[in-house]
């Protein structure tokens, strides 16, 4: 699904920021041309989030007057639940190593993000990858000892 967005560019601190006026949030870069590319990935991620999450997409408004005295850009992505980077639980427990009942559990406690895309569940491939980089100790963590009040 496409989605456009009018978004305020402009300088704060020696830095570009990126606002959309139809959302919370926003992102920056150093340079016109960074700025713009993370506009895109900014919208990408949010509508993914929102698409898997059944979070409604707001109403895009354009000709916004500036906020901050920046300049308006247009920003268009394709997103949707069909877009995001995603694994099944067995890759998800391969790529882990761990076995598809843990990746449940995992999902469960919120350690991984899921999603159902056409009547079958999928883990984000953005959720293993951030697992994999905490790279957590096997095993329960141990007991701390209890300190005198």
């Amino acid at each position: 699904m496409m989605h456009v967005y009018e978004f305020e560019v402009f300088e704060d601190e020696g830095m570009l920021l990126a606002f959309p006026y139809d959302m919370e949030g926003g992102t920056q870069g150093e340079n016109f041309k960074e700025v713009c590319e993370m506009a895109a990935d900014w919208l990408q991620m949010e509508m993914e989030h929102r698409a898997m999450r059944n979070i409604p997409y707001p109403e895009a408004t354009f000709g916004n007057t500036p906020k901050h005295g920046g300049q308006n850009i247009v920003v268009a992505v394709n997103a949707g639940k069909e877009t995001v980077r995603r694994l099944t639980s067995a890759e998800a427990a391969r790529r882990l190593g761990v076995t598809r009942g843990r990746v449940s559990q995992m999902v469960d406690a919120g350690q991984l993000s899921s999603f159902e895309l056409d009547g079958r569940m999928w883990v984000t491939e953005d959720s293993v990858n951030a697992r994999l980089e905490e790279s957590p100790k096997a095993g329960r963590p141990r007991k701390q000892p209890a300190t005198a009040a």
